[in-house]
């Protein structure tokens, strides 16, 4: 959605346990297509709002917010300053395009909180947890806000509505 980018962002918190995985793997993808990668860490409503201020000083041109918990509780202040800032940003849940972000690709939140409900039941019903396989996401879902494109000045290629699983207009 912006091909032009050569400094894409990536916003992680620095208190998860996940974070350098998250780090390795988009400094990998970075690498394979030819685009600067800062990492920014903020694990404070302040240091989100620090964050986004050094969007400019970095001259990053797209924004990619990490999964984790902590972004998820502080989806309004993410959508809010990428909106004020005019950061074309990606999240990890539909939740956050619903909320006015540009676009989501990640785990259905919906379908895991199922999953979860499913092995609750079976381990209610007298299955030992050890006995349980490994559950992993199934549901991806790519969520394209139009409005929030047009606000930022974006044009959307036809082929992302079309692959999306919802588009808001």
């Amino acid at each position: 959605m912006v091909p032009q980018a050569g400094v894409i962002a990536l916003l992680v918190n620095p208190n998860s346990p996940i974070t350098e995985a998250i780090i390795r793997d988009a400094e990998e993808a970075a690498r394979a297509k030819g685009v600067q990668l800062p990492i920014l860490r903020a694990g404070t409503e302040g240091e989100i709002e620090a964050a986004f201020g050094s969007l400019v000083e970095l001259h990053a041109n797209a924004l990619v917010v990490g999964g984790d918990a902590f972004f998820a509780s502080q989806r309004e202040q993410l959508v809010a300053l990428a909106s004020c800032h005019a950061a074309p940003a990606i999240y990890p849940w539909r939740e956050s395009a619903a909320s006015g972000g540009l676009i989501s690709y990640g785990a259905s939140l919906t379908s895991g909180y199922r999953q979860a409900g499913t092995y609750a039941g079976k381990i209610l019903k007298g299955a030992k947890p050890a006995d349980l396989p490994v559950q992993q996401p199934t549901t991806f879902e790519l969520v394209v806000n139009l409005k929030t494109a047009n606000a930022v000045g974006l044009t959307v290629p036809p082929s992302v509505p079309a692959r999306a699983d919802e588009v808001i207009e």
